[in-house]
């Protein structure tokens, strides 16, 4: 998909400062083509490559600064000073026109700490510009809001935003979707429905525009029947929903209180409604928490296929640096790949990255990849097609289901086990 933060800074960078955009997922990168300032964006999955790319624009003897920012540099800062000539901690717009300056004038700062920003992407329109020829998907980024008020212990995000969500003016939001020719759209919120108040204003202002999106959401949303009326009224096909675990303890560990007041019944009501509402949902679940054993993971994947939700992810917890679950981990001796398994060589994706309680690392990777293997089946794919009211609802909806189900079925298998980087160790 497109990489939304990039065209974010190349909105707020002044028009005669020429940009180009490589994206690594998709092609090579020019180590030897000059440049000024290299700007990477850092998150704790791609620590290790975009170490590697400023070591490769280092090797080619290109005289370009290099400015590392994004969630991993703000988590770690000191970790990412190493490989960059400066970093930027927290959301670019506060310091970006001062850096930008600093570089104009050959003084860049050896770091830009930038204070919360009260009102994300005040009046800038992303730069889509940077993403033609990219052969992205089909379905445009964009964002209303940024951070989430819950506090959930192994999020990353809690840490980044401090329990605070922001929110753009809707005119902007509205803006951003009529300046691009795409009606398909996918807000990358880390929770849309964090203000329910602002949110129907948001979702009141899309429905003239007839568009069709998807984005994140908190169960709890579903207390709220005029949000849901007017989320499913503005266009909305369905959301990632944090169920994160069948079980009211893990649920308690990991002080995701929002969940709980519907736990009771295995989420069987608010399953229900989500039907009544016609939504497709993305149910995302994490797996290794203390009170899981191999046999809860597995009965976890039995849940999902068994409620036919369109999609579901079955992710091992990962400490992230500076989370309450990574400082709890290290003052236990949990950590593996010596605390540091987002730049560790021995480390693979989709690989448990601390010692559980009821299993080993080994058989927890194996458990979690057993779910991702039997959820994406092709018994369980035409399986869950057949509910009639959310991927069957409609033609279109038929038909994201049979396209979007492939896709994610192959990337179970080949995401499995990969390295981080490209090996250049």
């Amino acid at each position: 998909m497109e990489p939304l933060q990039l065209g974010v800074l190349a909105a707020l960078t002044p028009a005669d400062i020429e940009i180009k955009m490589y994206d690594d997922r998709l092609e090579s990168i020019p180590f030897d083509e000059p440049a000024d300032l290299v700007a990477i964006t850092v998150e704790t999955f791609t620590a290790c490559r975009s170490y590697e790319i400023a070591a490769a624009y280092r090797a080619a003897g290109n005289p370009a600064q290099i400015l590392m920012g994004g969630m991993h540099v703000t988590l770690l800062p000191d970790e990412a000073k190493a490989h960059a000539d400066s970093i930027m901690t927290g959301d670019a717009e506060d310091k970006w026109s001062e850096m930008i300056d600093d570089l104009r004038c050959g003084r860049l700062k050896p770091r830009y700490d930038c204070a919360p920003v009260a009102v994300p992407q005040k009046g800038i329109l992303t730069r889509r510009d940077i993403y033609e020829g990219k052969k992205y998907l089909p379905i445009t980024l964009l964002q209303f809001s940024r951070g989430c008020r819950y506090n959930c212990r192994f999020c990353a995000s809690s840490v980044f935003f401090k329990q605070h969500q922001y929110t753009r003016p809707v005119e902007d939001v509205v803006a951003e979707i009529k300046s691009q020719k795409r009606k398909t759209l996918f807000f990358v919120d880390d929770n849309i429905v964090a203000d329910r108040e602002k949110a129907k204003e948001l979702f009141r202002a899309l429905i003239p525009l007839k568009v069709k999106w998807v984005s994140q959401g908190s169960i709890d949303m579903l207390a709220d029947d005029e949000l849901m009326r007017l989320m499913v009224k503005s266009g909305c096909m369905g959301n990632v929903i944090g169920f994160e675990s069948i079980l009211s303890e893990s649920i308690a560990e990991m002080g995701k209180g929002v969940n709980r007041g519907y736990m009771a019944n295995r989420y069987a009501d608010a399953i229900e409604k989500l039907r009544k509402y016609g939504l497709q949902t993305w149910a995302a679940f994490t797996v290794g928490h203390d009170t899981d054993t191999a046999e809860s993971i597995l009965e976890t994947c039995r849940f999902a296929r068994k409620n036919k939700f369109t999609f579901a992810a079955f992710n091992i917890l990962m400490p992230y640096p500076g989370t309450p679950y990574y400082e709890q981990l290290k003052e236990e001796g949990r950590l593996l790949y010596d605390g540091k398994w987002w730049g560790h060589p021995d480390y693979r994706f989709n690989h448990a990255s601390f010692q559980p309680v009821h299993m080993t690392a080994d058989e927890l990777t194996q458990a979690a990849f057993r779910c991702r293997k039997s959820f994406n089946s092709i018994g369980s794919v035409i399986s869950r097609a057949f509910e009639r009211r959310t991927n069957m609802r409609n033609p279109y909806r038929f038909m994201t289901y049979l396209i979007y189900n492939p896709l994610f079925r192959r990337e179970v298998f080949e995401k499995q086990g990969m390295t981080f980087g490209y090996g250049e160790k």
